[in-house]
């Protein structure tokens, strides 16, 4: 019995739905054959209109329809939309053409598309109809329009909405049509007017393109200034549109840190206008989130740039800048922020095909004030000042300077030896993937003296903040760092934090009068390709040299630094 109801229950509910697909179905069927209907009503009015009045109100060709309205129909309601277009027919010549058809007008094209706003799910109608004029054609004083729309790669671009408006005519002009399978829409016989037609074409997911005004404060001179027409002359206009892609944002700091609420600028290099120059992508301010990213979509293909607005400085990017943005894609671009450095210089090391070059030697020279090296995809921690106690720890007789903030240490006198120490703060890179190069410092002995015991120094590594292992250039505790620039052992590398730890000993005739500086070279996953950055420079010429193995040595005697921050780009030769 339970089952025989069961099956009553799923066949009755077979039936039902069944039953109301049929219903349905004829309701759509009904809808279309209305629509249908409105649409012929509207084909026999135009045929039955002197063949002057058929066109569009408000655009042209001129005329007494309606660009759009709504119909109702038993309990529906539709939208129309109406088109009509000059043919240039080619049986008896074209305009410009051979033979020179001076009457272009040969006959009418109109375009209706219908769609059921109440309908639900309506799929809109399209009829076309010709209409010819009854008398013979005489010589035109209009001229012709014709508007060419390609993608990025020169392909046509079928279906793109073009918006005209000349508000110079009397009365004024407006057309709202899309171009045809080759791209191209033909206003045909259209009034003369002088950098009056303006143009405006785009399409659904697209870019948008189009003429601008002359003599406009911001845009005097632009590359597509509204379209001149002139009489029996045809007037060709192109525009390019593409489907729009998006950038997103991340904003870190020096160890890779997200920075939230971080103010950028991104700006094109589009040009639409000259002399000025007027981007077509000026630069546009964005800000972070909570986690420092930015999504930014909806953006023509172009070259974008980034620029910091706000107190900390833009100092690398990955990938490089000017970075490309294709139609229809998507580029992830990573920004490095830190604090803002008077005179910083970041310097771009490519090759021959503009490919990043890592690990290149690039040293930066102003005779007599300044020399420094630094490398390609590294960046540099390190420490100048120990002011205010900046260290972890230390033995209890290692002061600073005043007011150079340096290191120094004296010894006892009378011949008596000391050992002293200093445990640096934490470095935190950011991540654990990490590689370490070299380690670089610089102490003064007073008097000068051989001992390699005076200053040494270790280094440690971990990824728990708190196991600290000092070692020496070989991994092991026995061993020290007693000379500049010596390559680290790759037994740190992989690891977040890092400390240093500096051994003073004086041997009752050596006094370490200062320990300037010590900088450490390093490799994380936020460190940008193929970029070196150098601050606090002065303003004046410096000397620039970029060497790595397997290219030509570059060298630039001219660099001029005078800004705040700059940027230089260096191209290696095989």
């Amino acid at each position: 019995m339970l089952i025989s109801a069961s099956l009553f229950v799923v066949i009755g509910t077979s039936t039902y739905f069944a039953f109301q697909n049929v219903l349905e179905a004829i309701s759509r069927s009904q809808v279309r054959s209305d629509a249908i209907a409105l649409v012929k009503g509207e084909i026999e009015t135009v045929r039955n209109m002197p063949y002057v009045d058929v066109g569009i109100l408000g655009g042209y060709p001129a005329g007494k329809l309606a660009a759009s309205k709504d119909l109702s129909y038993e309990s529906n309601t539709f939208a129309l939309t109406t088109t009509v277009r000059n043919i240039d027919d080619p049986f008896d010549g074209t305009l410009g053409g051979s033979p020179n058809d001076t009457a272009p007008a040969d006959y009418k094209i109109v375009e209706f598309e219908i769609a059921c706003t109440t309908c639900g799910t309506f799929v809109p109608i399209a009829m076309t109809t010709t209409i010819s004029a009854k008398g013979l054609e005489s010589a035109s004083t209009n001229g012709s329009l014709f508007i060419n729309v390609f993608d990025a790669s020169g392909a046509p671009v079928p279906n793109a909405n073009v918006h005209v408006v000349n508000t110079a005519l009397s009365p004024d002009i407006t057309i709202d049509d899309e171009t045809n399978n080759d791209g191209a829409l033909q206003l045909v016989d259209i009034p003369p007017s002088v950098n009056g037609y303006e143009i405006t074409v785009t399409k659904a997911g697209y870019s948008t393109d189009g003429t601008a005004d002359l003599d406009v404060p911001g845009n005097p001179s632009p590359l597509q200034p509204h379209a001149t027409v002139a009489t029996q002359q045809v007037t060709s206009v192109s525009f390019f549109i593409d489907r729009t892609g998006t950038v997103n944002v991340l904003a870190t700091d020096a160890q890779c840190a997200p920075i939230p609420g971080l103010g950028f600028a991104l700006s094109g290099s589009k040009l639409i206008g000259v002399n000025p120059d007027v981007l077509k992508y000026p630069a546009t301010t964005f800000t972070t989130d909570s986690a420092g990213r930015k999504t930014i979509s909806n953006l023509e293909w172009d070259s974008y740039s980034v620029a910091s607005v706000g107190s900390l400085e833009f100092t690398g990017i990955m990938p490089f800048m000017p970075f490309v943005l294709n139609p229809a894609s998507t580029v992830d671009v990573r920004l490095l922020f830190e604090p803002k450095v008077p005179k910083s210089l970041m310097v771009t090391v490519v090759d021959n095909i503009g490919q990043p070059v890592d690990h290149a030697i690039v040293r930066l020279v102003k005779t007599g004030s300044y020399d420094q090296t630094r490398y390609t995809a590294r960046r540099t921690i390190g420490q100048t000042d120990w002011g205010g106690a900046n260290y972890d720890s230390q033995s209890g007789n290692v002061g600073y300077s005043s007011p150079t903030t340096e290191l120094q240490i004296q010894a006892a006198g009378g011949g008596a030896t000391s050992s002293e120490w200093l445990i640096s703060n934490t470095y935190d890179m950011g991540s654990a993937n990490t590689t370490f190069y070299h380690l670089r410092f610089d102490a003064q002995l007073q008097p000068a003296h051989p001992s390699p015991d005076a200053v040494r120094i270790q280094i440690a590594t971990n990824n728990d903040n708190a196991t600290w292992n000092f070692v020496g250039p070989d991994g092991t505790e026995g061993t020290y760092f007693t000379a500049s620039n010596t390559l680290l052992p790759t037994s740190l590398d992989g690891r977040r934090y890092l400390k240093y730890k500096i051994y003073f000993y004086l041997d009752g005739e050596t006094t370490v009068t200062s320990f300037k500086d010590i900088a450490i070279d390093f490799n994380a996953s936020c460190t940008p390709t193929g970029q070196a950055l150098f601050n606090d420079l002065g303003p004046g010429t410096h000397t620039i040299t970029v060497s790595k193995t397997g290219f030509q040595t570059f060298a630039d005697e001219a660099v001029s630094i005078s800004g705040d921050w700059q940027q230089y780009k260096a191209t290696l030769t095989p």
